[in-house]
């Protein structure tokens, strides 16, 4: 027994239930693990070539290559993107989060390997010859591939691998930002869109353990360098409000003109290498002329921050990174949108703050300041993640003081985005756009939060179509729940109370009794994994028009059973 209580068939069946918390707990960790690794390994494979090919030894320094490495570097990117996709079928070239969230909503968090292999080797591409995009997004698909495989590959219930894919989102942002707390937030308001402590718990621990890992292969020193800022009067709030309201059109125009991109590239007659070559192109052309838009730009952050950007050079930025990013994305560049939000909320807060101390004679708050309202502003208002950009605007300064101006701007930018113009965050109008939804109802979340195995029935007796009466009898004699008819391989259920009733009325023992015809309340099944989640079965039972199921386990013998009327107990007590 003891053996049996650390065996792995232990650990999948306790996992099987939604209150299994030590067991996720020890997942988490590893899930952290193992995104802390695959992530340092993606972050190596960026910061290595650039630091010493590019001028400075400075990852990021773009800028400083002359015009004709602004054009050709995105184009050359391009081409190598369409020579990796066109190696693999169109549903492996799926990437993003999008992507996470249509295998969440759709296939049971099951997250294809081969895709976050694609998407390591595009968004490494895309990056490394300046694309106009972030690595925030391929960090959070490619985190929760790690805990959506780390649970395939234990052969783990299906309700198991939405919490992991959630673990692995939470690390891939703790990872990439070295904010773990934002990471767990994010994780919760994007992806997970609920709070729970079987599910906080687990994701809190990988996101941790995945920032720990790369402390341990980089050090702790933050992405960004925040001078310490606060705000000057309370008399700036009703700016602060401004810059909010600002910042929230800025995100709506991001959205609506990603939006169109996607919708002009879908319908359009080009294929996607033709807009991948398009994507290069522009992004060349645009480099050109303003080549702060290449890459990531936490460099140019970095100097928004601490005021070193003059209004001209801030005004030029903003409308281009403004036009190109959405562009880009909406052509089909697989690399996040994340880092390019953070990057547009600064230069736009950054310069309010410029013209907001021009405006009045009094002292204001240093320009980098609204720079920091405008990064969680934009971000917050983007993602649907009001709260995840308050965190991480908080963990990235380590100041206190920016809470307070923070919520009012970010509150105002998603309330302009939201409420205003009805927009939702970019990853669900992508979903729209491809005719899918993201929505999980009170329902579906309490089922999906348990598999089959945590509630199906194991009292039960088999029985053939054609049975005696002192087979009846002594297949009652085990007092079970329900008698299983088996007929040339389907399954009938048979009330217990009901064979009774008919033993009864019978004198000799040795008379046949057909299961199928004495009277009683029989039931009509089918089969389901016991991988399958609660929510996955009262699908089936649906669809099939159903009220039972079998329980097979992977040597297809049925181990359990499990009705709709359990399911709707289960459901009132949660």
């Amino acid at each position: 027994m003891f053996r049996n209580a650390f065996s792995m068939e232990h650990f999948r069946h306790r996992l099987a239930h939604s209150e299994a918390l030590p067991q996720m707990v020890v997942l988490g960790i590893i899930c952290g693990l193992l995104c802390g690794v695959v992530l340092g390994s993606f972050r190596l494979l960026l910061e290595v070539p650039l630091a010493h090919l590019l001028p400075g030894g400075e990852s990021e320094n773009f800028e400083e290559l002359s015009g004709w490495y602004h054009f050709f570097l995105p184009v050359i990117g391009s081409l190598i993107i369409i020579a990796i996709l066109s190696r693999v079928t169109p549903l492996t070239r799926k990437v993003g989060v999008t992507h996470l969230l249509e295998r969440m909503a759709y296939h049971q968090s099951n997250l294809p390997l081969k895709n976050a292999i694609v998407q390591f080797l595009t968004a490494s591409t895309a990056l490394l010859f300046g694309h106009s995009v972030g690595k925030e997004g391929p960090a959070i698909h490619l985190g929760a591939t790690c805990g959506s495989q780390l649970g395939q590959k234990l052969n783990l219930p299906n309700n198991t691998l939405r919490i992991l894919a959630g673990c692995g989102t939470a690390a891939g942002i703790a990872a990439t930002f070295n904010t773990p707390l934002a990471g767990v937030v994010f994780a919760m308001e994007v992806v997970l869109l609920e709070y729970t402590v079987i599910g906080f718990m687990p994701v809190m621990v990988a996101a941790a353990t995945g920032a720990l890992v790369m402390q341990f292969m980089f050090g702790q020193e933050l992405v960004l360098t925040v001078p310490a800022m606060q705000i000057e009067s309370l008399s700036e709030i009703p700016y602060v409000a401004f810059l909010g309201g600002m910042i929230g059109l800025l995100a709506v125009a991001f959205i609506s003109l990603m939006r169109e991109t996607m919708r002009w590239s879908d319908h359009s007659v080009l294929t996607y290498k033709t807009k991948l070559i398009i994507a290069g192109l522009f992004t060349g052309s645009v480099a050109v002329f303003v080549p702060q838009v290449m890459g990531v730009g936490y460099d140019t952050v970095t100097s928004v921050l601490n005021g070193e950007l003059g209004l001209g050079i801030l005004i030029a930025i903003l409308i281009a990174k403004c036009l190109l990013t959405p562009v880009v994305l909406g052509l089909g560049i697989p690399a996040g949108l994340i880092g390019p939000t953070f990057f547009i909320g600064a230069i736009a807060g950054g310069l309010l703050g410029i013209l907001g101390a021009g405006a009045v004679n009094e002292q204001v708050a240093n320009p980098g300041f609204y720079a920091l309202l405008g990064m969680g502003s934009m971000m917050g208002a983007v993602a649907n993640a009001p709260m995840a950009a308050l965190v991480a605007i908080l963990e990235l300064t380590g100041n206190p003081n920016i809470i307070f101006p923070a919520m009012i701007s970010i509150v105002v930018s998603n309330l302009i985005a939201r409420y205003v113009f009805n927009m939702p965050s970019i990853f669900v109008t992508s979903m729209n756009l491809q005719g899918m939804d993201y929505r999980y109802q009170p329902l579906t979340r309490v089922l999906s939060s348990a598999a089959v195995q945590s509630l199906m029935s194991t009292s039960f007796v088999k029985c053939d179509p054609i049975i005696s009466c002192a087979g009846a009898k002594s297949a009652l004699d085990t007092e079970p729940s329900w008698i299983v008819i088996n007929n040339k391989g389907r399954y009938t259920l048979l009330s217990p109370g009901d064979l009774h009733s008919t033993t009864r009325d019978i004198a000799s023992d040795t008379s046949d009794i057909d299961m199928l015809n004495i009277p009683g309340l029989r039931l009509d099944t089918g089969f389901i994994d016991t991988k399958a989640t609660l929510q996955q079965a009262l699908d089936k039972m649906t669809a099939d028009g159903m009220d039972a199921l079998c329980i097979r386990d992977n040597n297809e013998q049925v181990i359990g059973l499990l009705t709709r009327d359990q399911i709707e107990e289960f459901y009132r007590k949660s």
